[in-house]
């Protein structure tokens, strides 16, 4: 298959490319065979994340060497994305932070660990989206919505999705603004576009970065990670049109959804390294392709005696 951001650090040069574009130009760079270019438009997102975000500065976001994607928000926000890949890459793994707009720490970890997938990528392609929602990422304040009001961790079309979403959003929440469904499943670009992305990449593994429960969470198939870091499994239950029941439930891609434990600081950098860590270890042991489609490994049961 085609990996439309197959990035190295030799290829850092694109990425410096857009970054050095003044204000308002535009250009043209490809993103792998077979898939549409995608417009440069701007100086990049280096310069507002420095800004926004916690604990990242501007060579951390630099060395990140994000690239533009066809995505957009709904703002007409350009959706950045990297892959680091292994020289014996196995497995596809998919992060993705700041889906929720006020939780500033999940965007800073992705950046994060883009550096540490650098140094250690294990046997995994790795694509990281570090901020899904930058439109409400760049609020004042920030928003857990997108610029529709759309909560889009309930956006993603799960069985039964016009019926059960409006019902939970309405009985459940008390029809809590911050946590609006949308009017119909992928209503919003900005799902719209992870949407097809898992289509194209079809990850086996996605991990997507929240805050500030402090806990892990796991939908799909397999035994979840135990923990990352200390942060511990914690599982906080299945919601109409979250990414976690429709990846991990629906699409049977399995989903570790890591809840950091503040919104507007990143655990220590030690920590995060240890979290990565904790990462790689469960995945080399749990997570193996076959026949291209993703599989957790279950624990093997111990018999007493």
């Amino acid at each position: 298959m085609s990996f439309p951001f197959f990035l190295t650090r030799g290829t850092g040069l694109l990425a410096l490319a857009a970054l050095l574009l003044p204000f308002g130009a535009s250009a043209r760079i490809a993103t792998g065979p077979g898939h549409p270019l995608a417009d440069v438009v701007g100086s990049g997102p280096c310069q507002e994340f420095v800004a926004r975000l916690p604990n990242v500065k501007s060579q951390l976001c630099a060395d990140a060497e994000l690239l533009p994607t066809v995505g957009r928000s709904l703002q007409g926000r350009t959706l950045y994305a990297r892959d680091v890949v292994a020289p014996d890459a196995k497995i596809r793994v998919l992060v993705i932070g700041a889906m929720h707009g006020d939780e500033l720490s999940s965007a800073s970890l992705a950046l994060h660990w883009i550096q540490r997938a650098v140094e250690t990528p294990s046997n995994a392609h790795w694509r990281f989206i570090p901020a899904l929602n930058p439109d409400g990422l760049m609020m004042r304040p920030a928003r857990r919505m997108n610029a529709r009001g759309v909560d889009l961790n309930r956006n993603f079309p799960t069985p039964n999705w016009t019926r059960d979403a409006k019902v939970y959003w309405e009985q459940r929440t008390k029809k809590d603004p911050r946590r609006w469904p949308g009017p119909s499943p992928l209503s919003e670009p900005e799902s719209r576009y992870l949407h097809d992305e898992m289509q194209r990449f079809q990850p086996h593994l996605v991990v997507s970065v929240h805050a500030p429960y402090g806990v892990l969470d796991f939908d799909g198939p397999g035994t979840a990670p135990p923990k990352l870091g200390r942060l511990y499994l914690d599982q906080v239950g299945i919601f109409p049109g979250s990414l976690g029941n429709y990846g991990g439930v629906h699409k049977g891609m399995p989903v570790v959804t890591v809840e950091l434990p503040s919104a507007f600081r990143t655990p220590l950098d030690a920590e995060m390294r240890q979290m990565w860590l904790d990462l790689l270890r469960w995945m080399s042991e749990r997570v193996v392709p076959e026949d291209n489609s993703p599989r957790v490994v279950p624990e093997r049961v111990k018999k007493a005696g």
